[in-house]
């Protein structure tokens, strides 16, 4: 079974080369991709055209983000009984301090700054791909205790 991934970002660009460079690590990784805060509540509580959607084994997911900030979504996540045993990435242009804080005091697993060169952002999105990937063990799909995705 691939590794399923939801990535939650408005930028197109960041999409696109975090597409590609998973798609260079040689993997099965299927990426979501949700561009708003609305629409990443409403696939990862399966409203709406997200029914189908499958569950994330891990997120990825920007601060800044339009209709709900990326702050709020992840405290819904880490919130929710169904949802707050999927490690949860924030992966950001912020370097600040206080959304560091913030990040971990909602239950972030991990906090990266996005460079802003084309091979330094390549390079971090192998370095998720080589350690939450290849060497975290994620629980069974149906052992999370997860009565939605079960």
């Amino acid at each position: 079974m691939p590794v399923e991934i939801l990535m939650i970002e408005d930028n197109p660009g960041d999409v696109r080369l975090t597409r590609e460079c998973f798609r260079d690590v040689g993997m099965a990784i299927h990426l979501s991709v949700a561009v708003d805060g609305v629409e990443a509540m409403s696939f990862l509580s399966r409203e709406g055209g997200y029914r189908d959607a499958p569950r994330p084994d891990l997120i990825l997911l920007d601060l800044n983000l339009p209709k709900m900030d990326g702050r709020e979504v992840l405290e819904r996540i880490k919130e929710s009984e169904d949802l707050k045993a999927i490690p949860t990435i924030i992966l950001t242009t912020s370097d600040a301090e206080a959304d560091i804080v913030k990040s971990y005091q909602l239950q972030a697993n991990c906090y990266l700054s996005k460079p802003v060169q084309l091979d330094a952002f390549e390079s971090l999105v192998r370095s998720i791909s080589d350690f939450w990937l290849t060497k975290v063990q994620f629980p069974s799909r149906g052992d999370v205790g997860d009565k939605q995705f079960g």
